[in-house]
């Protein structure tokens, strides 16, 4: 199986930060998000990633191309370790880039990947939904998709009912534990009008069905094409899953979820956690 990491738009929520850098390489620690989202993709069981791109994300390609001169650079000053890490960012996996012409949406973006995909099934994980487990999120619906004979899932997540708007939702009947038959799709519905607290979080696995819906699929909210969209014709011949995923998820485009994950990720590393608590304490000190 293939994965999709769209990776085009504009970070408009992140402003002026993405202003000249792309969002997905908004840093979470030291490291850019969309590194983590790659790991998970591989640690998932997956070497082959197509990342669509736009104007301006040049610095995605640069990050996981080698930086020969950089990693000699460490190596004379005695970082050994650290000039593995960075040649190791190169070697994850076999990602090709795709640039999507016009900023038409998630939609769009994933159509752009048809002609690499061919017609196998594929993955799609958004570049700024950051899921921690002990399983990757992306394997869990894996192994969704394989138990399910083949037919397309998303991931799943319970929002509050006041935040549920911000969100695809969709209704469903629960089959299984955490599984639902989904029988409709709403793109961000209108706040009294949500179908049930289950959003469609940033994993997807669709079968290549999907991109004779995506062509067919007229611009949408934002004049853009919107894959829920696309969903909802799917579902018109095909059976669509929705598995609630296991893990902590951060929604980097999200500010609050931004510094959430980078405080959270920092106290699980041993040679940040005890500063960043002294930090924290220092913090509550003065504010209260």
């Amino acid at each position: 199986m293939k994965a999709v990491i769209p990776a085009a738009g504009l970070g408009i929520r992140f402003l002026p930060a993405t202003k000249a850098q792309p969002k997905e390489m908004l840093p979470i620690v030291d490291k850019p998000c969309i590194q983590y989202v790659v790991e998970e993709a591989v640690a998932s069981g997956i070497s082959d990633i197509i990342i669509i791109t736009g104007r301006g994300k040049r610095a995605i390609e640069d990050h996981f191309d080698r930086s020969i001169e950089l990693e000699e650079k460490l190596l004379l000053r005695g970082e050994k370790k650290q000039a593995e890490n960075l040649k190791a960012i190169s070697e994850l996996a076999d990602i090709f880039y795709i640039r999507q012409k016009e900023p038409l949406g998630l939609g769009d973006a994933i159509l752009c990947a048809r002609k690499h995909i061919g017609n196998e099934p594929f993955a799609v994980l958004l570049a700024d939904d950051l899921i921690v487990d002990k399983k990757p999120a992306l394997s869990q619906l894996i192994d969704t998709f394989r138990t399910m004979g083949g037919k397309a899932i998303v991931g799943l997540e319970r929002v509050p009912f006041e935040n549920i708007h911000k969100y695809g939702v969709i209704a469903g009947i629960e089959i299984d534990r955490g599984l639902f038959n989904i029988t409709n799709l709403v793109e961000k519905p209108a706040k009294g009008e949500e179908p049930s607290n289950l959003a469609i979080i940033g994993r997807y696995i669709f079968t290549p069905e999907i991109f004779k819906c995506l062509e067919m699929t007229e611009k949408g909210i934002g004049g853009e094409i919107q894959l829920t969209d696309a969903m909802k014709l799917l579902l018109k011949k095909h059976e669509i899953y929705g598995k609630l995923v296991d893990g902590t998820r951060y929604d980097i485009g999200n500010k609050i979820d931004w510094i959430r994950a980078n405080i959270e990720f920092a106290l699980e590393r041993p040679d940040l956690r005890q500063d960043i608590i002294s930090l924290l304490n220092d913090i509550k000190a003065k504010a209260f």
